[in-house]
């Protein structure tokens, strides 16, 4: 049995590519997600990989599942933070039910997750955190204030987490995936995508979830033991920050 990782959002999209990677580079993982029941026992018909469903904006609901899963593998040595929601307005028509619901996954979920493992990695003296941003929460998107805020905030956690878990051998890195094919992004008005998208972005093309998989992977090694604090941006050049 490889070390035990625990991938957010893990069973659709980016998170399953994630999972799947882990899995094939001889991890044990355990995939979270919030509410498709359907697609996550498809999954774990798929790949073999269990999935547990609790929401991560609920920090009890995370304590309760993340003991569930060290109760059944072993303690999380690997957690990748993916789980994510947009809840796009422009910011006169956001309501404050649509930045609290952002807010509340995409940047408290890594908070309320990562302090359950926090304090085993510590104890073992090694720990691998993974926070998955966005080019947006780099540069910035209009109707996205609050997506974008919760993903600069992940960028800030994860620089803030690096400096404490250094010296107890944790790393803790972020990755920006830019534009990436998954069935959300594929589903856009393929004019939108042609004229508006894909033209932003330098290498011509959305990226594909096994690139940011890989990029996980490698984070997770032990190869990667010197880089902790730091953003890949995996956005086709889109942007450079």
């Amino acid at each position: 049995m490889g070390r035990i990782a625990l991938v957010t959002g893990g069973s659709r999209g980016i998170g399953a590519a994630i999972s799947v990677a882990l899995k094939a580079a001889g991890y044990t993982v355990a995939a979270n997600y919030a509410g498709n029941d359907e697609a996550a026992k498809a999954f774990t018909a798929e790949t073999g990989i269990p999935t547990y469903k609790w929401s991560v904006a609920d920090y009890e609901a995370c304590k309760a599942g993340v003991a569930k899963v060290e109760a059944d593998l072993g303690p999380v040595e690997v957690l990748v933070n993916n789980a994510g929601i947009t809840r796009d307005a422009m910011f006169h028509r956001m309501t404050p039910e649509q930045w609290n619901e952002v807010i509340s996954t995409n940047l408290n979920g890594v908070f309320n997750m990562t302090h359950q493992v926090w304090s085993g990695m510590r104890d073992r003296k090694f720990g691998r955190v993974v926070n998955i941003s966005s080019v947006n929460g780099q540069k910035g998107q209009a109707g996205q204030a609050n997506y974008s805020a919760a993903k600069a905030g992940d960028i800030g956690i994860t620089r803030a987490l690096a400096q404490e878990g250094a010296r107890a051998g944790i790393t803790v890195n972020a990755i920006c995936p830019g534009y990436i094919g998954t069935d959300m992004v594929r589903a856009i008005d393929e004019k939108v995508l042609n004229e508006r998208i894909i033209p932003q972005i330098p290498v011509g093309r959305l990226g594909e979830p096994k690139e940011i998989a890989r990029c996980v992977v490698f984070l997770a090694s032990d190869d990667a033991g010197f880089i902790t604090g730091s953003t890949i941006s995996a956005n086709g050049g889109q942007f450079f920050g």
